[in-house]
C-alpha cells in the first residue's frame, strides 16, 4: 500500500494541474471501478505519457469530489498491475514500458536529414555561465517587478533591456542608436527572418551572403521566400566588388568575424560597401556574433557605427553568455523600425519578459563586462593549446581565422577526407564538422572542417589532438606519427 507521501501527497511535487476524469454517478458501476478504467485508458493510449506524476491522493479526491480512500484504492489497483510505480518522496507516477523513462527529446521526431543541423562548434562553455550572478538579477526582477509588469511584454521588448543594449552596445561596439530603434528577438536568427519579410514586402527578392556563410541563414532566407546570392569571402572578407549587377536588395555579412573563415572585412571594403548600399538603397545586416571575443588584436568596431542609416546591426547572448537564453537584438534604421515591430508581433508576439529584465540587470550592473573580463582569457588559453597540439601533431592542417572568436577553420591537404577526419575525431571527442556544408556549392568547397574549442578544457584538446594525429598517422601511413601527408 503506498504510504502518504508514496501517493505524492508532497506539495513540491510536480504534477498535472488538471486531470481528465470523467466520473458518471448515474451509472450503476462503482466510481472506484470507473477511475481504475480512466486512468488505465490514459495511461495505454500515451495520453498519460510514461513517468508523468499523478495528483496527490487528496488533491484528486477533492478535485473529482469522491473520497481520498477511493482514489488510493484506485491508485492500490493500478499499481498492482504495474500501470503505476510509487517510490518514497518521488510520488506516484506512470510506470515506463521496459521499467525505464523514456527520454523526452526521443519522442520528437528529428527533421529530415537534409535540414538536420548540428551547431557543435563555436559555442560558449556551458560551465563558465555565470549561474550564480544571474540567479541574483532574477530574483531582484521578480521581488522588484509591479504587478502590472506581469503582463505581456511589448514586441519591441522591454523598454530596460533596449535601454541597457544602447549604452552598452554604444560603448563597447560603436553602435550609434537610441533605445527606440532597438527591437528584442529570439536571436539573430529570428532577427533575419523578420527582416526578410520585411524585405519580401517592399518587393525584394534576392539576399546576397557571404561564401562560405552559416549555411542556417542561408535556408533562413530561402524558407523566408526570399533568394539567397553567395559572394565570395578572401581572407579580406566579401569580394564587396561582386555585389555591383547582382540586383540584391540586401547582404548578410559578418564583418568582424566571418563564419566559419574567420576573415574580417578590411577597411577598404568596409567603405566600399557603405558607398554600394547607399547609391542602390540596399539595406547591410550586420551579423556581430562573437565580436567580444578578441586575442591577438583590437576589437573592430560595428559596422553600423560608420552608416545608422544602411546598416541593421544584429546580435545575441547566444555566444557571451548562452543560447539557452534565446535573446537576441536589431538595431534597425528609423524608417524600418516600425515595419519589424509589426512584423515581430505577428511572428510570436514578444520575447518573455522576466530574462530581458533580468539581462537589463546583468549589464547595467557590469555583470556583463565582468563576465568577459573573466571568459575571455579561458577561451584565448584554449585556443592556444589547440594551436599548439595542431602544430605538434597535425602540422598539414592549416587553421585560420585564430585571432578572434570560439572555432578554427582548418584547411585539409590534398588527400585527406574530411568526413573520414570527422569520424576519426569522434573518437577523441573533438567536435569536428565537415565545413563544406557552410559554401553554396558543397561540390566546389575546399577541404576543411571546423572546430569549436570553447567547450573543451586545454588538456582533453591537447589529447585528442594527439590521438587524433596518431590514428591518421596509421591511417595514411604516413612517415612519422601524427603527421598529415599530402598526396
Amino acid at each position: 500500500m503506498p504510504t502518504d507521501k508514496q501517493s505524492n501527497d508532497d506539495d513540491g511535487a510536480e504534477f498535472p494541474a488538471d486531470l481528465l476524469v470523467d466520473l458518471d454517478r448515474t451509472r450503476p458501476r462503482s466510481l472506484r471501478a470507473q477511475l481504475e478504467q480512466a486512468l488505465r485508458a490514459a495511461i495505454t493510449s500515451g495520453s498519460l505519457a510514461a513517468g508523468t506524476v499523478l495528483p496527490p491522493s487528496r488533491a484528486l479526491a477533492a478535485d473529482l469530489n469522491v473520497s481520498r480512500s477511493l482514489v488510493v484504492a484506485a491508485y492500490e489497483q493500478l499499481l498492482t498491475e504495474g500501470y503505476l510505480e510509487a517510490r518514497q518522496g518521488a510520488g506516484t507516477r506512470v510506470r515506463a514500458r521496459g521499467g525505464r523513462l523514456q527520454d523526452v527529446r526521443a519522442l520528437v521526431s528529428p527533421p529530415p536529414a537534409a535540414e538536420a543541423t548540428t551547431w557543435n562548434s563555436g559555442l560558449p562553455d556551458p560551465a563558465l555561465f555565470p549561474r550564480g550572478e544571474w540567479v541574483r538579477h532574477y530574483r531582484e526582477v521578480l521581488r522588484d517587478l509591479p504587478d502590472e509588469g506581469l503582463n505581456y511584454p511589448h514586441p519591441q521588448g522591454t523598454p530596460e533591456l533596449r535601454a541597457a543594449l544602447t549604452a552598452y552596445l554604444g560603448r563597447v561596439r560603436g553602435v550609434r542608436t537610441g533605445a527606440g530603434e532597438v527591437v528584442i528577438c529570439s536571436g539573430f536568427s529570428q532577427g533575419l527572418v523578420l527582416l526578410c519579410r520585411v524585405l519580401g514586402r517592399q518587393g525584394v527578392t534576392r539576399v546576397a551572403v557571404e561564401d562560405p556563410c552559416f549555411s542556417f541563414h542561408r535556408r533562413l532566407i530561402s524558407q523566408a521566400g526570399l533568394g539567397a546570392v553567395p559572394v565570395p569571402v578572401d581572407e579580406q572578407g566579401m569580394l564587396v566588388s561582386r555585389l555591383a549587377g547582382l540586383h540584391v536588395g540586401a547582404v548578410v555579412l559578418s564583418p568582424a568575424h566571418s563564419y566559419p573563415s574567420g576573415a574580417t572585412l578590411c577597411a577598404d571594403r568596409r567603405v566600399q560597401l557603405l558607398q554600394w548600399a547607399a547609391a542602390s538603397g540596399a539595406l547591410v545586416i550586420e551579423d556581430d556574433y562573437d565580436a567580444e571575443f578578441r586575442y591577438d588584436r583590437l576589437p573592430v568596431g560595428a559596422l553600423q557605427g560608420l552608416d545608422p542609416a544602411h546598416v541593421v546591426y544584429g546580435g545575441s547572448a547566444s555566444k557571451i553568455l548562452s543560447p539557452v537564453l534565446r535573446l537576441g537584438w536589431l538595431v534597425v534604421p528609423p524608417d524600418l523600425i516600425t515595419d519589424v515591430i509589426r512584423a515581430k508581433f505577428y511572428d510570436d508576439y514578444s520575447n518573455e519578459g522576466l530574462g530581458q529584465l533580468a539581462l537589463a540587470r546583468f549589464i547595467d550592473s557590469g555583470a556583463l563586462t565582468r563576465h568577459l573580463r573573466r571568459v575571455r582569457p579561458i577561451y584565448r588559453s584554449r585556443r592556444d593549446s589547440l594551436l599548439t597540439a595542431l602544430g605538434a601533431h597535425l602540422p598539414g592542417l592549416q587553421p585560420t581565422g585564430q585571432a578572434a572568436g570560439l572555432h578554427l577553420l582548418l584547411r585539409l591537404p590534398v588527400g585527406l577526407d574530411a568526413n573520414e577526419l570527422c569520424r576519426l575525431a569522434r573518437r577523441h571527442r573533438l567536435p569536428l564538422e565537415n565545413a563544406a556544408r557552410h559554401w553554396a556549392d558543397r561540390d566546389a568547397a575546399p577541404p576543411a572542417v571546423v572546430i569549436g574549442y570553447g567547450t573543451l578544457r586545454e588538456g582533453a584538446i591537447a589529447r585528442g589532438v594527439e590521438y587524433l594525429g596518431r590514428d591518421l598517422g596509421h591511417a595514411t601511413s604516413g612517415p612519422a606519427p601524427g603527421s598529415v601527408r599530402s598526396s
